[in-house]
């Protein structure tokens, strides 16, 4: 059957809002709403209701990738390193150790529950080796619950960076299946030149995106995401080309991006953060569309084997040894080893044998697809009853949301201040994104000459504005005002500009 333009757009559309419609309910069953998403796909599919017949593995893979590059890109942009810095080696640990332990002993089963070689169950260990903690963070939002200590921030960092070395895993072993010239050895070198060339692009990346972003003073406001897109494509891209891992190249620059300040900082994450929704809902429709339920029968029993092996052998072993340097207590190693859910990543670089035409691709495929299942439906649902077990349930603390928030909502919590730029700071001709104010310190007005400017980050500064601004920590400004030569003013001293102490700004600054 022939679809026109129009039909596939009306077919597009009703399965977003499908998919969206279906997140509701997902608090509510307990599992994450992305696998709902998966499952509007599948109904969708030719093993359903046969409304498209997708079976192209390449186009599958090569949506996957883009949306993979947005989610990555996302999740670093909203990493506070502020709240990682306590947990990064842990983290670290076990998105490189743990990953590869997990791909070991997985891969080292395979062969038990299947015809597959040790090299095809290698393969097969690496490609389900990443974990999906954002669903994790979906079920616990959905029950209003946290966990306690620095769990979420450890969790956070390893699901943020494991998907670099589940990707170098992969090709590694398909490199080893499809190329008889490519040795064992060979992988170690290209381990370090990938994660050393991929670090070192995207911290230079993203210290690039943000100069370019401050100082190229685009015409039209609108065009600011479009030059954010071009960069992070320019990452991913320019990263592979010269050898490195552009997936963790494209999370570095979000982190580095996320913890400096650029203009319109804030509506550019939160369009990101929309489009890394939207990125997943296609993601998982694509994989439920490629999917044939019919296929999966034949292999329930292996699959079976391999998730009883993942989730009860493989991941907590894996966790224990890496966390073993750091101390964490044994309840909380059994927190982290039961969060280790599987989502879309998987699945993903599942299509690898597919489009590389090896033998037993779909044999792969559709264990990967059952394991994916088991883990979510199997781990996702008990969550929050394990937290509350091992003690480690913590309520959130959220406010009522309003019909009337407003974007800067958040940041309109605290106290006045009123800074004064003499005539020789520093700070005068420089533009507000320059001055790097503190976070959580909000600049809302400007005085200057008997007027009132509400300022934007390529406002200039001139001499003697008076900035006014809202902080929760008025102490976060000491640094900004003994960099830029200001002092505070006082509201009630009028116009003469005096330090928080009540000396003459003459006292400090002269």
């Amino acid at each position: 059957m022939s679809i026109s333009i129009e039909q596939l757009l009306l077919i597009g559309a009703l399965l977003l809002l499908s998919s969206i419609l279906a997140s509701k309910t997902s608090g509510r069953l307990g599992v994450p709403s992305l696998l709902l998403f998966m499952g509007v796909g599948m109904l969708a599919g030719t093993d359903g209701l046969d409304i498209i017949d997708f079976q192209d593995a390449r186009l599958a893979q090569f949506l996957g990738i883009i949306a993979l590059i947005f989610i990555l890109f996302s999740g670093g942009m909203d990493t506070r390193m502020e709240s990682v810095r306590p947990v990064l080696l842990r983290g670290l640990s076990l998105s490189t150790i743990g990953v590869l332990l997990t791909a070991l002993i997985v891969g080292i089963s395979v062969p038990l529950f299947t015809a597959l070689s040790w090299k095809e169950g290698l393969l097969l260990g690496a490609i389900i080796s990443s974990t999906d903690a954002a669903a994790v963070f979906t079920i616990l939002r959905s029950k209003g619950m946290g966990l306690k200590g620095n769990l979420r921030e450890t969790l956070e960092l390893e699901s943020g960076s494991n998907d670099p070395m589940a990707y170098f895993l992969t090709t590694a072993m398909l490199s080893l299946l499809t190329n008889v010239e490519t040795s064992t050895w060979s992988l170690v070198p290209m381990f370090f030149m990938q994660m050393g060339v991929g670090a070192l692009m995207g911290w230079g990346m993203g210290v690039l995106t943000t100069r370019v972003i401050n100082r190229i003073k685009l015409d039209f406001d609108g065009l600011y995401p479009v030059l954010l897109l071009a960069m992070v494509l320019l990452t991913f891209a320019a990263t592979d080309v010269v050898g490195g891992n552009g997936f963790l190249a494209v999370y570095i620059a979000g982190i580095i991006l996320g913890n400096d300040d650029f203009i319109h900082k804030k509506s550019l994450i939160r369009f990101y953060d929309g489009q890394a929704w939207l990125m997943q809902i296609v993601m998982f429709l694509t994989l439920g569309l490629l999917v044939n339920p019919t296929d999966i029968v034949p292999v329930i029993g292996a699959g079976v084997g391999i998730s009883f092996v993942l989730i009860f052998l493989a991941r907590p072993l894996a966790v224990f040894i890496s966390l073993l340097p750091f101390g964490v207590s044994r309840a909380r190693r059994v927190m982290i080893s039961w969060v280790g859910l599987r989502g879309a990543v998987p699945i993903i670089f599942a299509t690898y044998p597919l489009v590389a035409g090896l033998e037993n691709a779909s044999l792969i495929f559709n264990i990967v697809f059952f394991i994916v299942l088991t883990s979510v439906i199997l781990q996702g649902t008990t969550l929050p009853l394990m937290a509350k077990w091992l003690d480690l349930e913590r309520p959130e603390s959220a406010r009522p949301p309003s019909p009337y928030d407003l974007e800067i909502s958040t940041e309109l919590r605290g106290e006045l201040r009123r800074l004064y730029v003499p005539l020789g700071s520093p700070a005068v001709g420089k533009t507000m994104i320059a001055l790097h104010f503190p976070l959580g310190v909000l600049a809302t007005r400007i005085e200057r000459g008997g007027i009132h400017i509400f300022p934007s980050g390529t406002t200039r500064i001139e001499p003697e504005d008076r900035i006014t601004v809202i902080t929760a920590r008025p102490r976060d400004l000491l640094s900004l005002t003994r960099r830029w030569g200001m002092s505070y003013l006082p509201p009630e001293v009028g116009t003469a500009p005096r330090n928080e102490d009540g000396r003459l700004a003459e006292d400090v600054i002269g």
